[in-house]
């Protein structure tokens, strides 16, 4: 499946140009960010851990035997790049035990930089957001356009689709979503079943979003829809007054779409009817998830983008430094920019 059947269409307009994204890994580098004050003392280590070009769930294996345990005693707050820098924590269950020697686990693409004891373990979606700072290489753009659309970007957000590395390699995990909501099964490993159902989850949300896009209605409340703030997982129905409140134009509350799950979409009038329409035309996948037992949640339609900055070190690169919640992509605000090289692709290709 192409990128814009995966996600949908642009807000902003079409892309101001191409440009060449993780040529290196430097080029894409990650920062967890962790509003969580540690006790420096408990049974649980936690690690504050550098990883170059290695993916989360390896470097929580190479923790876990450097550091002789069960690597169900490792945990992170979430999933990170493979391809790319980035510094995330992870936490160790150590009853009784003294900090183990990690140097084991330490090479050119995994470095502990700091460790600290705390009473408990990092949980799942713990951290607060990440703060990225990405280079845009081989830039070709009209630059008084990319500098117009990113001051637009600043001031309204972007969608908030789910990035295509959601539903792996050309919407490999979603096809395999299909093919088990077709059998009314689940794949009996967990990791597999965890991927299918979000990438079917995510599918859904995307083609949610797609259609307030398309209508122009993705930023902006309506009568009968469910409304979050932006680092809230609760929401509240929307009636006139909801409609006009001061903090939807300050970025702070937006209007969500269904993350579907055991039940009718609770949402009200137009967003009602469009995402009752989704879950007939999707009924295999909604169904499915039902069935699985995935309670019906809320995502923000709407990503604002905190504080982004931008320069050009060169004239042909672009770095972008922002911070974004937990559980958003930051490719979907280049899509919003450039149209991306494939990699591997450069401006003057040669033949040796």
């Amino acid at each position: 499946m192409t990128e814009l059947e995966l996600l949908g269409p642009r807000a902003h307009g079409p892309a101001c140009g191409t440009a060449l994204l993780k040529a290196s890994a430097e080029d894409f580098q990650v920062d967890e960010v962790l509003d969580i004050p540690l006790a420096g003392e408990g049974e649980h280590l936690w690690l504050w851990v550098e990883k170059r070009e290695l993916n989360t769930e390896e470097a929580a294996k190479r923790i876990a035997r450097a550091a002789g345990v069960p690597l169900r005693m490792i945990s992170y707050a979430g999933l990170k790049d493979r391809q790319a820098l980035t510094r995330q924590w992870f936490s160790l269950h150590l009853p009784g035990k003294l900090d183990p020697d990690l140097s084991a686990a330490q090479d050119a693409s995994l470095s502990v930089l700091k460790q600290v004891r705390h009473s408990r373990k990092l949980q799942r979606g713990a951290h607060a957001a990440n703060g990225f700072t990405l280079r845009l290489t081989q830039l070709k753009a009209d630059v008084a356009a990319l500098d117009q659309r990113l001051q637009q970007i600043a001031a309204q957000g972007i969608p908030n689709y789910y990035g295509a590395q959601r539903f792996g390699h050309e919407g490999g995990n979603l096809a395999h979503a299909r093919h088990f909501a077709a059998g009314n099964s689940l794949p009996e490993k967990r990791n597999v079943r965890s991927r299918v159902l979000s990438a079917a989850r995510s599918y859904l949300f995307n083609r949610a979003l797609a259609a307030r896009v398309a209508a122009g209605s993705w930023n902006r409340a309506q009568v009968g829809d469910l409304l979050a703030f932006t680092d809230s997982r609760s929401f509240f129905m929307a009636g006139e007054a909801e409609c006009s409140d001061p903090r939807l134009a300050l970025l702070d509350l937006h209007p969500t779409g269904p993350l579907w799950g055991v039940g009718p979409s609770p949402a009200g009038g137009a967003a009602q009817e469009l995402e009752q329409r989704l879950s007939l035309d999707e009924s295999g996948l909604v169904d499915w998830l039902a069935e699985a037992g995935l309670q019906h949640e809320r995502r923000i339609l709407r990503l604002p983008i905190g504080g982004l900055t931008w320069h050009y070190p060169e004239p042909d690169i672009l770095q972008l430094e922002f911070v974004l919640p937990a559980g958003c992509f930051a490719t979907v605000l280049v899509r919003e920019l450039v149209d991306l090289l494939p990699a591997g692709q450069t401006d003057n290709p040669c033949v040796f």
